[in-house]
């Protein structure tokens, strides 16, 4: 009788604990979304036409716009996914932070200054001042909205996991319910807020993830010592698969398939930066060209800074937690860092664990929100000023109009997103990213430097570059192991894929630059000359610049 008793208050008090972090939890979510909505609404009363919608009146600072830079930049895949992916594949986990980061050089040395000085608001302003404006604008338009889209899928599938896990939700039913919310406010941040209250979003949502991993960080290193091969070589050990935990080959080195697989992984992530139509944006949120090169200096220094203690963060996650753990959770690893951060904090049924796990959890939760925020802002602002106003409008439309367009497309898109996350809950939030990095790099990124770079670049040779490579990457995602074929797959009831590797960059980048070119020698157009020479020294001097 006595035992019966001693188990029924175990487990009310267990119970009990439970519930207090739970509503430990959701209180820390709330506090963080009252407190960016509060921000938003205070932006969207600042926001008086075009350009406050879309570029936050260009009266941000270079490191401002640096800070909001890594806001954007450093999104799920950044803490859940590479922790999760470290967490279970070591090595070959960590080399997805090392491309996030190498990225940023092809951003800074031939994107950031020349989009800067030859845009406006989008991509496609770049694209049509030297080519004919509806056909390019029309393609500029539907590319941003599909990598946007491809970005918000990991965005969602992160949104889900976290939340679930934190709240005890196991129904399919409460899952959806998550992502149905996260829609939600992100379509309310970027209707009302526009680019200021995004932007003032994504600042506060970095000061958090820097402040809460530098936690885990110093924790994880008190923990081992201060000695990073005690770290590793208890990661290891855990990990049950000892030394070629640390070694390459365990995720991407198991035959030639895999050891392609990752090079076309490594070529998404390097090229797909500067081809990301969410960052693009950020560039004209500063005044000058020179406050755009600053904004990338102080986004490299904080974003390396973050991917330097993502190792704390997944090798510590394998050295303290065991894969079963891990995988129990999420399949995928995604939860890595928020199992880590409750087990660092003294366990699950301390109350340091308890604290620890909501305040990460919810700077994860900031981290997602702010940056669907972002990739939406993008979407919605190519919608509006590209396809809207210059092609269905053929720029006969006033700018009350076109922010009106911007924020019913916020609408659109968002639903769009919510119902593809929907079915994306349970892949690896990094993986999905890698995808949106092919696409950027395969559709925008040869479009952009053959815009920029090349006397000779026709109209046709921007369609070409554009749809060419943006259809041959969805393609490739859609008929490989990522949709279909794999225990791991959005599908993985069904088996209809026969492209064999998981990220189509390998291919589909090189055809975008291929079919660019051939585009270009195959058209009848005449190249205006006198335009690219205008459109040369606005981008290398800034002189005509908006």
């Amino acid at each position: 009788m006595m035992n019966s008793l001693s188990l029924e208050g175990a487990a009310f008090l267990a119970a009990k604990d439970a519930s207090d972090h739970r509503v430990l939890i959701i209180s820390l979510f709330a506090v963080f979304v009252v407190g960016t909505l509060a921000i938003t609404v205070w932006a969207g009363r600042q926001t008086k036409d075009a350009t406050d919608f879309y570029a936050g009146g260009r009266s941000f600072t270079g490191f401002q716009n640096g800070l909001a830079i890594s806001g954007d930049y450093m999104s799920a895949a950044s803490f859940l996914g590479i922790a999760g992916a470290i967490a279970l594949f070591g090595y070959d986990g960590f080399l997805y932070s090392i491309g996030f980061l190498v990225a940023w050089l092809v951003a800074l040395l031939l994107v950031a200054e020349p989009l800067r000085n030859s845009g406006r608001f989008t991509m496609g302003d770049v694209l049509a001042f030297r080519m004919r404006q509806r056909p390019v604008r029309t393609a500029a338009g539907v590319s941003t909205i599909v990598v946007s889209i491809f970005y918000l899928l990991a965005q969602m599938a992160g949104a889900g996991v976290l939340v679930a896990l934190l709240l005890g939700i196991t129904s399919e039913a409460g899952k959806i319910l998550i992502v149905v919310l996260v829609g939600i406010v992100m379509i309310l941040y970027v209707a009302i807020g526009g680019m200021k209250g995004t932007t003032w979003v994504q600042m506060v949502k970095a000061c958090l993830l820097i402040a809460g991993t530098l936690v885990i960080t110093v924790l994880v290193m008190i923990k081992f010592n201060w000695n990073i091969s005690t770290l590793l070589g208890a990661a290891a050990e855990n990990s049950g698969m000892g030394s070629a935990f640390l070694e390459p080959g365990l995720k991407y080195g198991v035959d030639a398939m895999t050891k392609l697989d990752f090079i076309s992984l490594g070529v998404a992530l390097v090229l797909g930066t500067a081809g990301l139509p969410h960052i693009l944006i950020r560039f004209y949120t500063v005044p000058t060209a020179k406050a755009a090169r600053k904004s990338v200096n102080w986004a490299i220094a904080i974003i390396g800074g973050f991917y330097l203690m993502t190792i704390a963060l997944g090798f510590g996650a394998a050295a303290v937690l065991t894969r079963k753990e891990i995988t129990d959770s999420n399949a995928a690893g995604n939860t890595a860092a928020p199992l880590l951060a409750q087990e660092i904090g003294g366990g699950a049924d301390s109350a340091g664990g308890a604290i620890l796990l909501a305040v990460i959890s919810a700077v994860a939760f900031a981290t997602i929100l702010a940056v669907v925020a972002g990739l939406t802002l993008a979407s919605s602002s190519s919608f509006a000023h590209d396809l809207y106003v210059n092609v269905i409008r053929k720029g006969q439309a006033t700018e009350k109009e076109e922010i009106r367009a911007a924020r019913w497309a916020t609408v659109g898109i968002g639903a769009a997103a919510v119902l593809l996350g929907v079915f994306a809950r349970d892949l690896n939030v990094a993986g999905l990213v890698a995808l949106a990095f092919a696409v950027a790099a395969s559709a925008n990124l040869p479009t952009l430097l053959y815009s920029l770079f090349w006397k000779r670049f026709t109209t046709q040779g921007a369609l070409w570059s554009i749809y060419g490579g943006l259809s041959s990457s969805v393609l490739l995602v859609l008929f490989s192991p990522v949709v279909s074929g794999a225990p791991g797959s959005m599908f993985p009831g069904v088996d209809f894929h026969w492209f064999p590797l998981s990220n189509p960059g390998l291919i589909s980048i090189p055809l975008g630059f291929l079919l660019g070119w051939i585009g270009t020698l195959v058209s009848k157009e005449e190249p205006d000359v006198q335009k690219y020479a205008e459109l040369e020294v606005r981008a290398l001097t800034g002189t005509g610049a908006h």
